[in-house]
């Protein structure tokens, strides 16, 4: 296998012929191949760009690819076919190299680094494969992220070959097809890789319909167009088979020598170059290793001396808010031991207030007590009160009805005297008609001088008798309705002030009859005069 490559470039020259040498170090011995560029399909343009791409594959990259150079050029080499999809991958083997694609190329995952997004440039996954789901590229990037994120510690060699490692188990990995005709004209494909020779069906190449170990293949010749595999079971039939160009069946052998050859060596012991080689390597590897490790202890101890430096900075900060809140606390209990012992002074005084008012509130409920038993006798003495007056009420009310008889005495008296009166008036002057005719001319001469008038006599009986009557019955009932007026006045007023000491429950059957009359405004002089009206209205219609 090639593990490193050294090109040699003849002068070139415009209208010549333009030829390139190819050294590959092998692990044993040195295989040189020259041809002229314009002897293969190349443009005729320049310049020309040139890929040099390692012509035989490694069995084992870990064990074959020694040095780092040559690692990292043949891992971009195969990362590059997986992404043509010239070697193919499946989907969940894709995601996992892409992994470590990107651990070789930014190293550990860092979230604060590494945010959403970062990916979104880079080509790392086949079209086929992306094509093949219904994801969008955050969906992708997100799933290779967390299997990135696992390859924590890894350099950039160690991804390198981790990824060299998946790849090599592919079923396409290091294999070379051709087209070929077997003697019945059938189209078949031929792979050559580092195992042998491996017959396929040109719809698939993935499983192969015959393989030929090289440890099991004697001979491989061509005459003209013509292959022919000899195995080395001399009873086995010889397989033969017929390319298209007589170039193509120059580079299969070509191939088929390289790898034979390279899977007879690495099934030998290493010579003496490769062993100084593989020493090389190992040396290299382990001061590498050792250099990481030193490097590694160097920024652990760095970020064992930052997170110190952290954690005595947040220490310091912690101590500092610790001793504000101490100071603040300190100053908080002197203005709590100022404000207790003002508040204790206060309770003091407080509690002298208290007994103060204990004492005040002891002399309270006895002037309560003692106004409670007032408010009874009060109450008591109002109820007698209003007893007084009702009856007070009743005695006017019947004194008004006495009066009122005496009215109507008087006023029959009144009528009885008018009718005397006219009756003596009639008497009189037929009493003076007499005497006028019987003594006309008897009477002495002053008698005749006299006036003696009906009409003076009957004045002066209408104006004193009747008129001072008449106004003491007046006088006696506007004394009346003022008595009854304040009567009503100072009931009200005994009522209002006894009225909240009322005890609702306790009342009788007949306080709640003479409530309801007082609210309807009925009492027994209103009575009385009532049926007084009903009486005089019966005795008219009996008149």
């Amino acid at each position: 296998m090639a593990s490193a490559f050294k090109l040699g470039l003849n002068s070139l020259r415009r209208k010549q012929a333009r030829t390139f040498s190819v050294r590959i170090a092998t692990m044993d011995a040195d295989m040189e191949f020259g041809c002229e560029v314009l002897d293969h399909d190349v443009l005729k343009e320049e310049p020309i760009m040139l890929h040099f791409l390692a012509k035989f594959y490694p069995e084992n990259a870990e064990e074959e690819l020694v040095q780092d150079v040559t690692q990292h050029l043949f891992f971009l080499q195969v990362k590059k076919r997986i992404l043509e999809e010239e070697i193919y991958c499946p989907p969940e083997a894709s995601v996992l190299l892409a992994s470590y694609a990107v651990q070789a190329k930014y190293g550990d995952y860092d979230p604060i680094i590494h945010k959403p997004g970062f990916l979104a440039q880079e080509e790392l996954l086949p079209k086929r494969v992306i094509n093949l789901y219904q994801m969008t590229p955050e969906m992708w990037e997100e799933r290779i992220t967390a299997c990135y994120a696992e390859h924590r510690g890894r350099t950039r060699d160690e991804a390198q070959m981790e990824y060299l490692k998946i790849a090599q188990d592919l079923e396409m990995y290091g294999v070379n097809y051709f087209f070929i005709r077997n003697k019945k004209g059938t189209s078949l494909l031929l792979g050559v890789d580092a195992l042998g020779l491996h017959i396929y069906d040109p719809e698939n190449k993935l499983t192969p319909k015959i393989s030929f170990p090289w440890n099991e293949i004697r001979n491989i010749s061509y005459s003209d167009k013509e292959f022919a595999i000899k195995p080395l079971d001399k009873t086995a039939d010889v397989f033969k088979f017929n390319s298209t160009k007589l170039r193509v069946n120059k580079l299969i052998l070509q191939l088929c020598i390289g790898n034979h050859d390279l899977f007879i060596r690495r099934r030998r012991v290493d010579s003496l170059e490769v062993q100084q080689m593989k020493a090389q390597a190992r040396e290299e590897k382990a001061r590498k290793q050792m250099e990481r490790q030193r490097l590694e202890r160097e920024k652990r101890l760095r970020e064992e001396a930052e997170r110190a430096r952290d954690e005595l900075q947040r220490r310091l900060i912690q101590l500092q808010d610790e001793a504000h809140m101490a100071n603040e606390a300190l100053l908080r209990s002197e203005e709590t031991a100022d404000l207790l012992a003002e508040k204790a002074q206060i309770a003091e005084e407080e509690a002298k207030l208290l007994a103060q008012k204990a004492a005040e509130a002891e002399q309270e409920i006895q002037r309560i007590k003692v106004t409670a038993i007032r408010s009874e006798e009060e109450k008591r003495l109002l109820e007698q009160k209003k007893l007084e007056a009702e009856m007070l009420a009743l005695k006017m009310a019947e004194e008004s009805e006495r009066r009122a008889k005496e009215a109507d005495q008087l006023k029959q008296d009144l009528e009885e005297a008018r009718d005397s009166e006219r009756r003596a008036k009639h008497k009189l002057l037929e009493i003076t008609s007499k005497a006028a005719y019987s003594s006309a001319n008897a009477m002495p001469p002053d008698i005749s001088s006299f006036n003696f008038s009906t009409e003076n006599l009957s004045y002066d009986f209408k104006d004193t008798d009747m008129k001072r009557l008449s106004m003491e019955i007046e006088k006696e009932k506007v004394e009346y309705m003022e008595k009854s007026k304040h009567l009503q006045e100072q009931l009200n007023e005994l009522k209002t002030e006894i009225e909240s000491l009322k005890l609702k429950e306790r009342e009788t059957p007949l306080d709640i009859l003479h409530n309801e009359n007082t609210d309807k405004g009925t009492s027994k002089q209103s009575n009385f005069k009532k049926v007084q009206r009903l009486e005089k209205g019966e005795g008219s219609r009996v008149i």
